[in-house]
């Protein structure tokens, strides 16, 4: 069986590669439950979260991914999402590798988000607004370069540091990166706006956003959490990348029905569909479109199953000792 671990992931993985992976995936469709969702209480602090994520193609491959949310793990010096997974023939149940799953999720949360951009963001945006600096805005940041011809990026946090941090560790070619206070502002110059944190309050208004923005929303992946408002719901053009999770777990999605701001047939399709040519997605130039990423077993699989390809190749081309 193979150990592959975080470093191995960063050289065998690349965005072009891994959209195209997961675009292959979402059409051919696999096997995937609903995944288990545990609460697990932290004594004297705040309580974690406990993902179980299965997955599997008829004949090919299956896997399992383990992952613990733990907002509290920042003060502990750890990142807030840990996880690994575990993949396995399909037809005979043999373990094939253990991948680490942190960065794996980190990954294919990227890709999953511009492999959604693809279809809804406008094909000549070049400005990009990073709402988050976490571990998750550096894949964001590069997925989205990877899909349209991004050339300056706003970098906003709660914490102006991590802001500036960020902007001045990462590079990525021909692209211009900078910290930015006014979270108002950029979200009416951006042509994108990706936002990962954890926020359980309206971080985007609607009514900041210019005609034809594209608002990619990963964080808030509780059904109590959102990092827009009713209104920016309202206005956009809604999308997901399962239907089953948005209506379960996206809390962006889930107050604003509640709230009478939209319908549940408002949302116009799940990357199912966009994959598969069942939905237009972009109508037009104005068109504001939104896709709220909840995470799908799918896209651990296909990432899962492109690492152990490269990382099998290597091996075999490796010299013997």
């Amino acid at each position: 069986m193979q150990i592959i671990d975080a470093a191995a992931l960063d050289e065998l993985l690349d965005y072009p590669a891994l959209i195209e992976a997961l675009r292959a995936m979402f059409r051919e469709g696999c096997d995937m439950p609903t995944r288990h969702h545990h609460i697990v209480e932290v004594p004297g602090g705040a309580p974690g979260t406990l993902l179980i994520m299965p997955a599997w193609q008829a004949g090919g491959m299956m896997g399992v991914k383990t992952v613990t949310i733990f907002g509290g793990n920042a003060a502990r010096g750890l990142p807030s999402v840990l996880g690994q997974y575990y993949l396995m023939d399909a037809t005979s149940g043999e373990p094939l590798a253990l991948i680490e799953g942190t960065v794996l999720t980190r990954w294919r949360t990227a890709a999953a988000s511009a492999l959604a951009s693809d279809y809804l963001s406008r094909r000549d945006a070049t400005r990009l607004l990073m709402v988050g600096a976490g571990s998750l805005a550096p894949h964001l940041i590069r997925a989205h370069s990877a899909v349209r011809p991004i050339r300056e990026v706003r970098i906003w946090s709660r914490d102006m540091n991590n802001a500036e941090s960020l902007a001045a560790r990462l590079k990525v070619p021909d692209v211009k990166l900078s910290p930015v206070e006014s979270l108002q502002g950029s979200a009416g110059w951006a042509d994108i706006i990706s936002c990962a944190t954890l926020s359980e309050a309206p971080l985007i208004k609607g009514e900041w956003l210019s005609a034809g923005v594209h608002l990619d929303l990963v964080g808030a992946f509780r059904a109590d959490m959102r990092e827009t408002d009713d209104a920016a719901l309202a206005r956009a053009r809604i999308h997901v990348d399962t239907m089953a999770g948005a209506l379960s777990e996206a809390g962006d999605i889930l107050l604003a029905i509640d709230a009478g701001a939209i319908s549940e047939v408002e949302i116009l399709a799940d990357l199912y569909a966009l994959t598969q040519g069942e939905s237009t997605g972009r109508n037009g130039a104005d068109d504001i479109t939104l896709f709220k990423s909840v995470g799908a077993a799918l896209e651990d699989l296909a990432a899962a199953c492109l690492v152990y390809k490269r990382h099998a190749e290597r091996v075999q081309d490796s010299p013997s000792k």
